[in-house]
């Protein structure tokens, strides 16, 4: 619970006669510090021991392993096996398999599972609200809340989550703000970070700006980094100059862990022509000593996760990648130079 995975494998490795409970909690703690690989690996090595056979907790913990990783490849093998090993399905287990497809980009599957489901409880609705909502299928989502509250199902902060994200996603929005504001009026959740964040989001795609500031005044989340950030680059893509400055001196005053701030506030000053302020954004990143992070791209491949960093041409296969990226209507000067 402290992220001293290290220090947890160490003391599970003292444990002479591991039991289920020992297996169960490494497999978890590997989940909890994001260590998905590991958990996977730890799974593998509990099923060729002959002391402990897995239960519905070690089989949830090893599907969420696959969800963090989007391994589509070994969740189906966990599937397959509880399909002709386990006649009863637990509830926990079945809420892990919905998790897992719905993050795998299997919303089909996720959905096929839930409603094969003996039984569902909170988690179970909030799993496929969150599914289809991140899928971009705001109509869908909607409509499962609905039948959630029809059968007497009182909604938590987790399924708001879900039904913002929904609406930021298809683009409904007076939709999520009626959620938004439903949260306090009519089911006494108050909002927290996470909601606040969608909400802002959501208006600010929509260039209702000015709304998205008027929240930001009436809650105590309008100073939050990330929150700043995001109405920020709204503001970038709506070419509104005179609130993008405001927010960028509120969020240039915040202790600087990115860059993220000192690059929108150059690009909004170059899509209104202003280079002076583009110069001066980018004097102040140089001085504030921070390096933007070169972005990544995950891929599964026949079951192994493969990173590609911008910048990085170190893989073992790069020549096989620029042939393909040949056949992909490049051209070879185009691909030649990236790799010069």
């Amino acid at each position: 619970k402290f992220d001293l995975i290290e220090e947890a494998e160490k003391a599970f490795k003292l444990i002479e006669e591991k039991d289920v409970i020992s297996w169960n909690t490494i497999i978890a703690a590997c989940s909890h510090c994001a260590d998905y690989a590991k958990g996977l690996s730890v799974f593998k090595e509990m099923t060729k021991e002959n002391g402990a056979r897995p239960d519905d907790f070690t089989y949830a913990s090893a599907l969420t392993a696959c969800a963090g990783l989007a391994s589509i490849c070994h969740g189906r093998q966990i599937h397959a096996h509880l399909i002709r090993t386990r006649l009863d399905e637990d509830v926990g287990v079945g809420n892990a398999l919905v998790n897992m497809y719905a993050k795998c980009g299997c919303i089909g599957h996720a959905y096929s599972v839930f409603n094969q489901m003996g039984c569902h409880n909170l988690v179970s609705w909030n799993s496929i609200i969150a599914g289809f909502g991140n899928h971009g299928l705001g109509g869908k989502t909607l409509q499962l809340f609905e039948q959630m509250k029809e059968i007497g199902l009182q909604p938590d902060s987790v399924t708001f989550i879900g039904l913002l994200t929904a609406c930021n996603h298809a683009g409904l929005v007076d939709e999520g703000q009626a959620y938004f504001n439903s949260m306090t009026e009519i089911y006494g959740i108050a909002p927290d970070i996470e909601h606040f964040s969608c909400l802002i989001d959501l208006l600010g795609r929509a260039g209702r700006l000015n709304e998205a500031n008027e929240y930001m005044e009436k809650f105590p989340f309008g100073h939050d980094p990330v929150v700043l950030g995001s109405l920020l680059s709204a503001c970038r893509l709506r070419g509104d100059v005179v609130i993008g400055e405001r927010l960028a001196r509120r969020l240039l005053k915040l202790p600087s862990v990115t860059t993220s701030p000192y690059v929108l506030l150059s690009n909004l000053y170059a899509s209104d022509g202003i280079w002076e302020g583009v110069a001066e954004a980018r004097k102040m990143l140089k001085g504030s000593g921070l390096k933007k992070e070169p972005g990544h791209s995950l891929i599964e491949v026949k079951g192994i996760v493969e990173k590609f960093t911008i910048g990085d041409f170190s893989h073992s296969r790069i020549k096989e990648i620029v042939d393909i990226l040949k056949t992909l209507s490049w051209t070879g000067d185009e691909v030649l130079y990236i790799i010069n």
